[in-house]
């Protein structure tokens, strides 16, 4: 039987009592991060974000990584001052994802980057971040991620990308719950998918230039059961791991 790809997934910290009984708190993702790898044919293999983070090391063992979604990124490491509405930052689960972000680009390895995840290969390639998008001009709603509240709205994809191979279509409905989203794109991305505002929802690695990455700011995970082109980035993903 063909082995199934291992796909690293950096995990969330949880704090002391976030979880009932769980006294000294712990590392999780959501189940639906999970749930789309294992469809798509692969085993994922959560990675607490903790401890040394040498990612040569880490990723020698893996096919593919996934990057989740999650809290804000200190603005610190984009050389910015943090708005009053950022929320959820983890210095150690940055410097584990960064370091994982650029340690990908130089193995070459295939890697999903979602919300938070397209957010740590801007910042891990030396781009910014708006911090607060609500207060941009001509803004559409993106969702609220600390009130829990998710807008759908079109993407519209470019075509002759990855992205495009892989979703199969020219728009796609996504389902997004962020407040943050990219200014400056990092060294090397490219934009390939914008929603009506003008807004940057997808980047990607030019074909030849550090292997196959695919980042998205919204969340396919959430109707990748239901929607067969959210699930087919996460089969596109497990593709290229087997390879």
């Amino acid at each position: 039987m063909r082995r199934r790809p291992l796909v690293a997934v950096p995990t969330y910290h949880l704090a002391a009592g976030r979880v009932r009984d769980w006294a000294r708190g712990g590392y999780a993702v959501p189940e639906a991060y999970v749930a789309a790898l294992v469809r798509a044919g692969a085993q994922p293999v959560l990675l607490p974000a903790t401890g040394p983070a040498d990612p040569v090391e880490l990723l020698a063992r893996f096919d593919a990584v996934v990057l989740a979604g999650g809290g804000d990124i200190d603005p610190a490491r984009y050389g910015a001052h943090p708005h009053p509405s950022v929320y959820g930052v983890d210095v150690e689960r940055d410097r584990v994802e960064l370091a994982l972000a650029a340690g990908v680009a130089a193995a070459g390895l295939p890697a999903l980057a979602i919300c938070r995840g397209f957010q740590i290969v801007n910042v891990a390639a030396g781009g910014t971040l708006h911090q607060h998008l609500p207060e941009l001009h001509g803004m559409d709603r993106h969702g609220h991620p600390t009130r829990d509240a998710s807008v759908v709205h079109d993407v519209k994809v470019a075509p002759g990308t990855r992205l495009a191979d892989a979703c199969g279509a020219a728009v796609v409905r996504a389902t997004s719950h962020h407040h943050q989203g990219a200014d400056r794109l990092g060294r090397g991305l490219v934009a390939v998918a914008w929603s009506g505002d003008g807004l940057v929802e997808a980047v990607e690695a030019p074909a030849g230039e550090g292997g196959w990455l695919i980042a998205v700011q919204w969340h396919p995970e959430m109707t990748a059961a239901d929607d067969p082109v959210q699930q087919a980035l996460f089969d596109a993903l497990v593709a290229q791991a087997r390879r």
